[in-house]
């Protein structure tokens, strides 16, 4: 599959499927099968510094739920402290000397210094890029967007400084202007964005009347918003562009090179069809440029992103003014309406 060829934050990769960050990459053996199975490389589960801090707490209120319950005895326990993140560190370092394709380590974390802290850290392991998740969950209606964006800059500067390996960005698309901070995170010279972050939305069990966390996968057809800007990026900026969310088959696959991406993160795919999938998805991938008479994905990478539409309208939002302007067809096309 040597048309399949791409590069990615300078990495070579074989192809342009890379699995993304989740539970599947925990386990060597899984992580193994996903790589006979043709990905190209793989992004380890993310360290969330909420869950070490999490668990951290949790062990000191069970190791303190005796103490003192008379007065001769202080603490059933010895003085003991929580890891860190040296487990997670310990199986991404295992899984990277276990594989022969390239390990991205992916890093979610609250405070600033510990970005910082936890980057160096996972550079050690051996790995061979980085992946910083940036978002905002809205908490005070006093912090200004502005405030956000400039500690999410600050951060991912230090970062930069710290570290030698290729960074790249993992963003979601809850901006007032995704292409602006796009544009200020790729003058501070990251290597790669993943657009976008699929984030955690909670729902109502309405038998028990109670939230619960469902399993977030993506349906197939998300892939609409990444690639809108995976058209609109090209050629527009430094960084190369991974696009994430919603890449079920090779068709989106190709839809998203097309538009202008170096390579696609898939996840929801690999948990709803099976691993062996990736293959399936690589010989279509083949099949479709030896149709096409493409030997290489730059042939047709970025062939309708927005510097090489003849459509100046082609990335404008005006679907609804066309819905409208051809009422007709849209009745034709949906009778039972």
């Amino acid at each position: 599959m040597t048309r399949l060829k791409t590069t990615y934050m300078g990495l070579e990769l074989k192809n342009p499927l890379i699995l993304g960050a989740c539970n599947l990459t925990l386990d060597l053996d899984t992580a193994k099968k996903v790589e006979d199975a043709g990905a190209s490389a793989i992004v380890f589960k993310s360290l969330f510094e909420e869950q070490i801090n999490l668990e951290s707490l949790q062990m000191e209120e069970e190791l303190q739920e005796y103490t003192e319950r008379n007065a001769e005895m202080i603490s059933l326990f010895p003085n003991l402290e929580h890891a860190g993140p040296a487990e997670h560190l310990a199986k991404l370092a295992e899984v990277k000397n276990a594989l022969g394709i390239p390990v991205i380590g992916s890093l979610n974390c609250v405070n600033h210094s510990t970005w910082v802290e936890y980057a160096q850290q996972m550079e050690k392991t051996g790995i061979d890029a980085l992946e910083l998740n940036f978002y905002a969950n809205p908490k005070d209606k006093n912090q200004s967007a502005e405030s956000i964006e400039k500690e999410q800059l600050d951060i991912l500067k230090e970062i930069k400084s710290a570290v030698s390996i290729p960074v790249s960005v993992k963003l979601s698309f809850f901006y007032t202007n995704p292409l602006q901070i796009i544009s200020q995170i790729d003058k501070a010279g990251v290597e790669g964005f993943v657009l976008f972050n699929r984030l955690f939305q909670p729902d109502i069990d309405l038998d028990k009347q109670d939230l619960y966390s469902p399993f977030n996968l993506s349906q197939a057809g998300d892939y609409r918003l990444p690639l809108r800007y995976a058209g609109l990026l090209y050629k527009q900026i430094n960084g190369d562009i991974c696009s994430n969310t919603g890449v079920f088959y090779a068709e989106d696959a190709i839809r998203m090179i097309m538009a202008g991406a170096q390579a696609v993160q898939i996840v929801s795919t690999v948990y709803k069809n099976k691993i062996p999938h990736i293959t399936t998805m690589l010989n279509d991938m083949e099949a479709w440029m030896e149709k096409n008479k493409y030997n290489s994905l730059d042939d047709f990478r970025g062939k309708v992103a927005k510097v090489n539409s003849k459509d100046p309208f082609a990335y404008r939002r005006a679907q609804y003014v066309d819905l409208l302007m051809k009422p007709v067809e849209v009745m034709k096309k949906y009778p039972q309406v």
